[in-house]
């Protein structure tokens, strides 16, 4: 999770294909309305994102045995509505300054729709999931080896203190 730019979608591939899990872009899920609004500079409200939340909400209800979901997930409401679909779900929040994330979305080869101009919305709208269940922050600018391996091993911790206190 974390705002356009900080390499979700670079670290959810990783990371599926280090667990084994099934990546789930959700970039993909977008309403063609959405990504059109996104292209014109036109940020999107938590209106145009209820439907969105419902698709990847779905995806992770599907996908109960190793899903890695890259999403903004920008407010706390929005990260509680997944972790609804998927108790238990973790989150791994890519860090990264207004300056690094704008750089990096400018110069996007791919035609991506996301308009850099509403990098700075995306800053605006975040709340930082400090205090919250099962997130790992993480400096979005580590190398993506080393960054994939943090929330790998992260991630194994995690199992296994849910297994220890299982036992208890």
């Amino acid at each position: 999770m974390g705002v356009a730019g900080c390499g979700k979608s670079s670290l959810g591939a990783a990371l599926a294909r280090a667990t084994g899990g099934r990546l789930v872009e959700g970039d993909d899920f977008h309403s063609d309305e959405n990504r059109e609004r996104m292209r014109q500079g036109i940020a999107l409200t938590d209106a145009d994102r209820v439907h969105w939340l419902d698709a990847l909400a779905a995806q992770l209800r599907a996908n109960r045995h190793g899903a890695v979901l890259t999403c903004s997930a920008l407010k706390a409401a929005f990260r509680d509505k997944l972790r609804a679909a998927s108790p238990g779900l973790a989150f791994v929040h890519l860090q990264i300054s207004p300056h690094d994330a704008l750089q990096r979305v400018t110069s996007r080869a791919n035609g991506h729709f996301f308009c850099a101009s509403l990098v700075d919305r995306q800053f605006a709208t975040l709340e930082p999931p400090f205090g919250e269940p099962r997130v790992l922050a993480l400096d979005a600018l580590l190398p993506l080896n080393e960054s994939t391996a943090q929330a790998v091993r992260w991630q194994v911790e995690e199992i296994e203190a849910r297994q220890g206190s299982d036992e208890r």
